[in-house]
């Protein structure tokens, strides 16, 4: 017996159908006007809201891999938009630790790109009020959360 199943209404494809079309309208603005990818902004704009993260950290907060945010780094930093750090020594302290930092012409970017990434946030919550807003935020990041406690062990057995 097969179930009904409308791609239409299934959830992951409604989330990605809506992030896509956000991303590519945005990536285009970026890549035209900046010359800047949208993972570069999605870095600029994590360093900004928190200066001095680590290489761990940022790539959970941006979603993006550790190894391509690594690369991702070292063309941002060629382009002088970040620098890398290491803190001050203290006895202890893992030598290995390297924090982020945007430049000051990172700083500028990211200002001046802030009130586009505005707009299109804005355009694509038009109609909805500030409540729905606010549950339809703290609804994707339950769902975010619901996903990062399933490990790999319990993905394959529900592949199973």
């Amino acid at each position: 017996m097969s179930r009904d199943f409308d791609l239409k209404r299934y959830l992951p494809y409604l989330l990605n159908r809506s992030g896509t079309r956000i991303a590519d309208s945005f990536s285009v603005n970026l890549r035209n006007s900046y010359g800047i990818t949208l993972q570069m902004w999605r870095v600029m704009a994590a360093v900004h809201h928190q200066d001095g993260q680590r290489v761990g950290e940022l790539s959970g907060t941006t979603s993006i891999e550790i190894s391509t945010l690594s690369r991702l780094l070292t063309t941002m930093e060629a382009r002088g938009l970040v620098e890398r750090r290491r803190p001050s020594r203290q006895p202890g302290a893992d030598a290995r630790v390297v924090t982020i930092n945007l430049t000051k012409d990172g700083h500028s970017l990211t200002e001046a790109i802030i009130p586009l990434a505005l707009q299109y946030e804005e355009i694509a919550l038009d109609g909805l009020s500030e409540q729905e807003v606010a549950t339809l935020k703290h609804l994707l990041d339950r769902l975010f959360e619901n996903m990062a406690a399933l490990d790999e062990e319990d993905a394959q057995k529900l592949a199973s």
